[in-house]
């Protein structure tokens, strides 16, 4: 039977988000119902809210989550009611031609509830990214569901759904940083902090952290960073990397802004042949302007990176496991929990840069 929850919409472009009641159907084939016990606020979610992923509003907003697998549908196989879950914005579908081509993170036909959550009235909600957890429960593909270490601390390893594996991954997926490798992460928020621990974790020796925030460089060196840059104090990025390394340039930069003044940053820093790994997203507007010839002469790897190109039934349960064993400290990206009627200042408090995550738990 359909049941009423709380949940946490976006009406129209710019507004105030507002707590409603939302109805969740029953799950159908392959589907799940999961009650959420923590969700991390992400930029993604703003961005929503503002109109920048798209105007299909009403959003039901929330996506960097985990909870508990409340009833499934007809042919769910993944999980059972009472599994602890992170979910993803990845569940992959097998037969797409990339799936097939043995590369599943480049999936292009991934899975989302075919029913639709909706408000009282019966109008549809667009959940973010698919899933849509600033709620008690949310309706997902049973896909969407990773399933970990019960024991682990649901508002910790929520955060893996989006933000912290967007930025790891970065580093040792896309960038397969290695042992040895210098790197250098632009921009020290939660997806750049993330690049970072990630790098650290797959063995780099040199850690760059750059950004203009005092605060924020402070949060990276807890993180793993062996040195900061503070770019308001320096003539040049590029040259303070150099420095740093050599004077060659770092093996891999990350660009976790996405401007193309810091991917330009990232690409005269890396070493001759390094990489540069873009994981910051950029606006439609954008454009970027470079001599060819310095695209031929350097050679390297330019890459992005779309959710770190993760793939969350790999590593997920993994990333926990090192969480719940004290080699992977998730619970630094926690900065405050909060309750669900503190998202719109949760958004005022991360647009000023005061949190690496705020985290709503229910």
């Amino acid at each position: 039977m359909p049941q009423q929850v709380r949940g946490v919409i976006a009406r129209s472009k710019g507004a105030p988000v507002e707590i409603v009641p939302i109805t969740i159907p029953d799950p159908g084939a392959n589907e799940v119902v999961v009650a959420i016990a923590a969700c991390g606020v992400c930029h993604t979610d703003l961005t929503y809210r503002d109109g920048g992923i798209n105007d299909e509003y009403p959003f039901l907003l929330g996506h960097e989550a985990s909870g508990i697998v409340e009833s499934v549908g007809p042919g769910v196989t993944h999980v059972e009611v009472g599994d602890f879950v992170v979910l993803n914005w990845r569940a992959v579908c097998g037969q797409c031609r990339a799936c097939k081509r043995g590369r599943p993170q480049y999936c292009f036909d991934t899975f989302n509830a075919e029913q639709k959550m909706t408000l009282e009235d019966g109008t549809e909600l667009t959940p973010a990214l698919g899933i849509g957890a600033f709620a008690d429960k949310t309706l997902v593909h049973e896909g969407q569901c990773t399933k970990v270490d019960a024991s682990a601390d649901p508002a910790v390893v929520g955060l893996l759904g989006c933000g912290v594996m967007a930025g790891m991954g970065a580093a040792m997926n896309t960038g397969n940083v290695g042992r040895g490798d210098s790197v250098a992460v632009i921009g020290c928020g939660g997806v750049g902090d993330a690049a970072i621990m990630g790098s650290r974790l797959a063995g780099a020796n040199t850690i760059i952290a750059i950004d203009r925030d005092p605060r924020k460089l402070e949060w990276a060196t807890e993180l793993g960073a062996t040195h900061t840059i503070n770019a308001t104090e320096v003539d040049d990025v590029v040259e303070a990397v150099q420095e740093l390394t050599g004077g060659f340039g770092a093996d891999v930069v990350v660009d976790a802004v996405g401007r193309p003044e810091t991917w330009k940053q990232a690409f005269y820093a890396r070493d001759l042949a390094g990489t540069v790994v873009l994981v910051g997203v950029p606006t439609p507007d954008m454009k970027l302007e470079m001599p060819l010839v310095d695209f031929f002469s350097r050679g390297g790897a330019l890459k992005s990176s779309w959710y770190g190109d993760c793939l969350p039934e790999r590593d997920f349960p993994v990333l926990v496991d090192l969480y719940q064993q004290g080699r992977l400290p998730l619970e630094k990206f926690v900065s405050e929990r909060i309750k669900l009627d503190e998202v719109e200042k949760a958004f005022e408090t991360m647009h000023r840069g005061e949190v690496l995550r705020s985290v709503v738990v229910l």
